[in-house]
């Protein structure tokens, strides 16, 4: 009961907001989504450096829910809370790049690590092996470990910015969001968005299966990276470690297609 008396109130608050840009109301639509906002930094934060404060990225977040807010188009077929979380997370990433607290070195060895994956896969057919990764980069296999523990705690890699690109305004939107109007599709976007959903869908099913859990863990059973170390009897760190080398090589295979 309690639930429908809310679901009526958030429809209303979306209709004066809509009807007449009530200011109230918005604060109040503000209000009933802000832990949207806890969610996505909460889970953003744990593959963050220990420098970078939870409570930064709510403020960076509140922006995005904000501008998702005054955005929406209540005659989408589109859950807002969908809708939301995209642009808080591309308003958390968009404002964490500026800060450009990322090393060169860092980025410089994830770009080496994502063009070794290519051109091994390209020629075995499959995921290298960390033995292979690390031959093709010159450097032992403790070494490959160490460097994808620093990419992963250094930098914002995550595969959400695989499905992302940006809008007009430069925010970070949803693949989904640049469809046009329900009433009035464009055939062609519908079936583009359709074949990038395969590819990636193609590109994880030929992970190594350790690392395909991770994905399907962290990504579609919304565990984080500790809670995926409890099932798979690992720690964190090496949970870090096999998400940052499965989205290397995610980014690796499907990067260039979606420049």
């Amino acid at each position: 009961m309690e639930t429908n008396v809310k679901a009526i109130e958030l429809r209303e608050l979306w209709r004066r907001y809509k009807a007449s840009g009530d200011d109230r109301a918005r604060e109040r639509l503000v209000i009933a989504y802000a832990p949207l906002v806890k969610y996505v930094a909460g889970r953003m934060s744990s593959g963050l450096p220990a420098h970078v404060e939870e409570s930064d990225l709510i403020s960076y977040g509140l922006t995005g829910l904000i501008s998702a807010i005054e955005r929406f188009d209540l005659s989408r077929e589109i859950k807002f809370e969908t809708y939301a979380i995209t642009r808080i997370r591309g308003a958390i990433i968009d404002e964490l790049r500026t800060l450009d607290w990322v090393p060169r070195s860092v980025r410089a060895r994830a770009r080496d690590i994502e063009r070794a994956n290519m051109k091994l896969e390209a020629r075995f057919q499959r995921a290298p092996t960390d033995e292979e990764m690390a031959a093709e980069l010159s450097m032992t296999t403790a070494e490959l470990q160490e460097a994808l523990l620093q990419i992963s705690h250094s930098t914002i890699i995550a595969l959400d910015e695989l499905w992302n690109v940006s809008d007009s305004s430069g925010d970070q939107v949803s693949l989904l969001d640049t469809l046009p109007d329900r009433d009035a599709p464009d055939p062609q976007a519908v079936v583009d968005q359709g074949e990038l959903r395969d590819r990636i869908a193609d590109a994880i099913a030929a992970l190594p299966e350790r690392e395909k859990l991770v994905i399907a863990l962290y990504y579609y059973e919304n565990l984080t990276l500790r809670e995926i170390g409890e099932v798979l009897g690992v720690t964190e760190s090496r949970v870090s470690q096999l998400h940052t080398k499965a989205v290397l090589r995610l980014r690796s295979k499907l990067g260039g297609e979606l420049e």
